[in-house]
């Protein structure tokens, strides 16, 4: 008997077990060390090592987690930057090696531990040996020179000598100080900023770059299990729009005990959002509250100087890898300029217009980024050498890992479900040196995927029939939407439409549309969504399923429903309220229902201050529309959810119950922002099919 696709992708955390992932290749050019489970239903992740023989690549495995691991508990700081980073996988799930690959570190449920690399092919793996640092141990990283490993435990930092096991502690709260932790991102940061490391090693091995977070002021929620009503509820430092952030720092930390605090204007700019280490020095760059200035600043010792500012209407876009100098002392910006976010070198456009950048790889010789030529196609390219990444005519999702004249693609297209992750030798790119063995599996349905553009300024669309439809048959549809920034849904990836495929298979045309407010149309696109996250999400959701409507009149407009998870949440109960002539049910998972109770960077990102813009919290409130409520709605929201509070849910059911409007609500106990545990996960997906079958008969 086949497995369904709902236990199937439940067994695979969404087939992410298996994939190889955080690359990082040895500047000799002679060595590649990774992470991959062993099979696609594996959790626990181990480290491996791939070695070049003259011209030819193999693997071996380096760490396996399952031998090694002492079966400690995993500290509940390094489980909450795991949520931050969106983390499935159990084992080691991150390491750290010295400049030239001589010594490897990681941790493993909590315990540090540390190798030599082999230096030559086929040398004998050694056992790891276990630093003992009362199994707490958070974020090991390697000092360039290989002598030192520092650690975050119980808030402070520590670093051990490699050769002797010597643990220091370099600095830490007080015994008076509570809430208040060095070497760890602030929630802010790792959830909207893309930030999620705290300290950061110096180029000279002898002193760190450390964030200090003093959480005193921020807002405590708590996080409680109702259905273990003995457990005691979590507190949660939460920073609600309008309310205190934290209060961030940045210290030049010595291993011989200096901490020296790097200065700024922490009360115009109160946002840290990037330190960098890898050019010619170090770099640091902060935002003011409202997001629009930024200030960029390099760093001698503790001493900064600040090197360029920039505001940037309606708000600055962070992009990973940037800001930073390159080895000669450039500055590497991304910055949008004439409705392009075009990649800078010293303020000047150095990207083709036709590019829209999105991140950058390396600086140091050949600066290599990311960019969309069109909506659904993402590819690499270098300053040099153009376009790095597949050339063939269809289209396809490319990012990657370059180090020199290696690169490694991760690579993947509409027509497959498998993501290739291939080697190449930029001087002679046409075909790949290696491939890597992705332990994956591959979904049993098999996504058949249209993509079409609507209106005048050019939505894009996924259509997915069901594999079996007979053209002249109407079949009602599900619109299946995230709508919300930094997130596309409509991109050349088969795997990403398996779960609407499999949904699409029950009888329906599952419709997945980018309104206004996502990425990869360029910044004007982006930025209409400002002061305003409710009326052009839904107007474009409508526009465009009522134009694809005319062109396929297979699908039923009459029975018409819309799901989603997150921002898709919110979108989803938000149509389903504005506009029940065309939504006839609505599936809403951990919505964000009245945006004041959402985080500080994310919200006043868009929305403002509500103490200076309340008409723009008010107006996009699901919680103030709840007696308009005129169909099926389905709220669904994890209890231990730290992001989206399960607070929006309970009070958009009570506000629904007041109003006299009939819903249901399916609580997940135990369950956070993301669904890792199978049962539930597969069952969730048979409830909501469950749930379109009855409503959109």
């Amino acid at each position: 008997m086949t497995e369904s696709f709902p236990r199937q992708k439940a067994a695979t955390r969404s087939f992410r077990l298996g994939a190889p992932r955080n690359f990082a290749i040895k500047p000799t050019g002679d060595a590649i060390l990774f992470l991959r489970n062993a099979t696609g239903r594996t959790a626990t992740t181990d480290i491996w090592l791939a070695e070049k023989s003259n011209s030819l690549w193999s693997e071996r495995c380096l760490v396996k987690s399952a031998h090694i691991s002492l079966g400690g508990d995993i500290p509940a700081e390094e489980l909450a930057r795991r949520e931050r980073m969106r983390e499935v996988t159990e084992g080691v799930t991150a390491y750290s090696t010295d400049k030239v690959f001589t010594k490897i570190t990681y941790v493993l449920d909590g315990e540090l531990y540390v190798q030599h690399l082999p230096q030559q092919l086929n040398e004998a793996i050694e056992i790891p040996t276990h630093i003992h640092t009362g199994g707490r141990c958070i974020d090991p990283r390697m000092s360039p020179d290989g002598n030192h490993i520092a650690f975050v435990q119980d808030g402070a930092v520590f670093a051990v000598d490699v050769k002797t096991e010597k643990v220091s502690r370099l600095c830490g709260p007080t015994e008076a100080e509570e809430s208040v932790s060095w070497g760890l991102a602030d929630f802010v940061a790792a959830e909207e900023l893309e930030r999620m490391r705290g300290y950061w090693w110096e180029k000279d091995s002898q002193s760190l770059i450390v964030e200090r977070v003093d959480e005193n002021a921020v807002d405590t929620a708590w996080i409680a299990d109702p259905a273990n009503p003995l457990a005691p509820a979590r507190e949660h430092r939460y920073p609600f729009a309008g309310t205190a952030n934290a209060e961030i720092s940045l210290h030049l930390v010595t291993l011989n005990g200096v901490i020296q605090e790097i200065p700024w204007n922490k009360l115009t700019h109160p946002y840290l959002v990037t330190v960098n280490t890898s050019g010619s020095a170090t770099t640091f760059s902060v935002l003011s509250r409202d997001q629009q200035d930024v200030e960029i600043f390099s760093l001698n010792g503790s001493v900064p100087t600040l090197i360029q500012t920039r505001n940037e209407k309606p708000w600055h876009t962070v992009a990973p890898g940037v800001p930073t100098l390159n080895d000669v002392g450039q500055l590497i910006e991304i910055r949008p300029l004439n409705n392009v976010f075009r990649l800078c070198v010293d303020g000047e456009a150095v990207s083709p217009v036709e590019i829209q950048v999105t991140g950058v790889l390396a600086t140091n010789g050949d600066i290599t980024y990311i960019g969309q030529s069109e909506t659904t196609n993402q590819h690499i390219y270098s300053i040099e050498k153009g376009q790095l990444s597949s050339r063939e005519n269809n289209e396809s999702l490319n990012s990657g890992v370059r180090e020199g004249d290696l690169l490694v693609v991760a690579h993947s297209n509409f027509e497959t479900t498998t993501t290739l992750y291939s080697l190449y030798n930029l001087n002679e790119p046409a075909t790949p040196v290696s491939t890597f063995t992705n332990n994956a599996e591959s979904p049993v349905v098999t996504p058949n995927v249209t993509v079409e553009t609507t209106g005048k300024i050019n939505l894009t669309s996924a259509i997915i029939w069901p594999e079996n439809h007979v053209a002249g048959t109407k079949i009602p549809v599900i619109c299946a939407p995230y709508g919300g920034p930094h997130h596309a849904r409509v991109i050349a990836s088969g795997l990403s439409f398996c779960s609407d495929q499999w949904l699409a298979n029950q009888g329906f045309a599952v419709l997945v549309t980018d309104n206004r407010g996502t990425p990869g149309h360029g910044p004007d696109f982006e930025y209409s969504i400002m002061t305003d996250l409710a009326t052009k999400v839904v107007q474009d959701q409508v526009d465009a399923l009522t134009e694809l409507g005319e062109r396929h009149p297979d699908l039923d407009l009459s029975r018409v429903g819309i799901h989603g998870w997150s921002f898709g949440g919110y979108l989803a109960a938000l149509a389903t309220l504005d506009r029940p002539d065309i939504f006839k049910a609505g599936i809403a998972g951990a919505p964000v229902t009245d945006w004041a109770l959402y985080d500080t960077a994310y919200t006043e990102r868009y929305l403002g201050l509500p103490g200076e813009n309340p008409e723009a919290y008010e107006a996009t409130s699901l919680i103030n529309r709840a007696n308009k409520l005129d169909r099926p709605l389905l709220i669904i929201h994890g209890l231990s959810d730290d992001n989206v509070l399960v607070a929006h849910s309970l009070r958009l059911s009570s506000a629904l119950l007041a109003a006299g409007r009939t819903h249901s609500v399916l609580p997940l106990s135990g369950i956070t922002h993301m669904t890792t545990q199978e049962i539930i996960a597969e069952n969730l997906m048979l409830a909501e099919l469950e749930f379109f079958r009855e409503h959109l008969k």
